[in-house]
């Protein structure tokens, strides 16, 4: 994984990179960001589930695609939803 602002657990991976690199895909602000993703989609898809009134027109043949969401995330992603947050 290329070093980036996202993918930095810390200031320390300039210098230990070869020790934090393991660390960078749970840790980083990219891997926060993939991670609020993954827990907003299961939310939603667990709303559905209740079923929530609004909700219930939403097809469960879906899932898979909401879930491909945080499944194939990656850093072009997270860049995405920091511009979005800025």
């Amino acid at each position: 994984m290329e070093l980036t602002v996202l993918s930095a657990i810390s200031p320390i991976d300039g210098r230990y990179r070869r020790a934090t690199e393991p660390l960078g895909p749970f840790f980083s602000e990219g891997a926060l960001i993939r991670y609020r993703v993954m827990i907003e989609v299961e939310y939603f898809i667990a709303l559905c589930e209740l079923p929530v009134p609004e909700l219930k027109n939403v097809n469960s043949d879906k899932y898979d695609d909401l879930r491909n969401i945080y499944l194939n995330f990656n850093e072009s992603d997270a860049r995405a939803v920091k511009n979005i947050e800025n």
